[in-house]
């Protein structure tokens, strides 16, 4: 149970990754005005004013975004089939957490309006990203899950000597 979780925390942490990258070229392309989600619900929630930026938030969210992604991919890693978790099982749990965040309690903190009362072009690109979230999540765990994810190379072993006898150099 601990490795399942370990292994979907780990898997989630690269959801998160890929997530947000689909949640910067969204920005890039004008389509979430008003900055990033997690850098706004930090902000919301430091001492002082909620609309005005505040030292460290984007740190702050980027970290707060990556344990709220490790956090949800052990979870699902405890949910999921031990033996090999579907993708749209992983796409339906993306958009499970956008529609319980965004629906629920990101708006509760005053961050953004409720899905339906935001901006449509912010909600396809956070939709979007969370389908994302999960579709990776899912192949991260599943390549840990079968040990195929690369790793370093193990390091040569070197030759025995055997007993009674020592190196020279030649």
């Amino acid at each position: 149970m601990i490795r399942d979780a370990m292994q979907g925390a780990l898997s989630g942490v690269l959801a998160t990754a890929v997530m947000s990258a689909a949640m910067v070229a969204g920005e890039r392309a004008g389509l979430m005005k008003g900055g990033q989600p997690p850098r706004r619900i930090v902000r919301a929630v430091l001492p002082g004013h909620d609309r005005r930026p505040k030292a460290g938030e984007g740190l702050l969210g980027a970290v707060a975004h990556v344990g709220f992604g490790a956090t949800a991919g052990a979870l699902f890693s405890l949910l999921a089939d031990r033996r090999h978790a579907r993708l749209p099982t992983g796409v339906v749990y993306g958009l499970a957490i956008w529609g319980v965040s965004y629906q629920g309690w990101v708006p509760k903190l005053g961050v953004v309006p409720p899905i339906h009362r935001d901006r449509p072009e912010r909600q396809a690109v956070m939709a979007a990203a969370h389908v994302v979230y999960g579709a990776t999540l899912v192949a991260g765990l599943n390549r840990l899950r079968a040990g195929t994810l690369p790793t370093a190379p193990e390091p040569e072993e070197e030759p025995a000597i055997p007993a009674g006898e020592t190196l020279t150099a030649h």
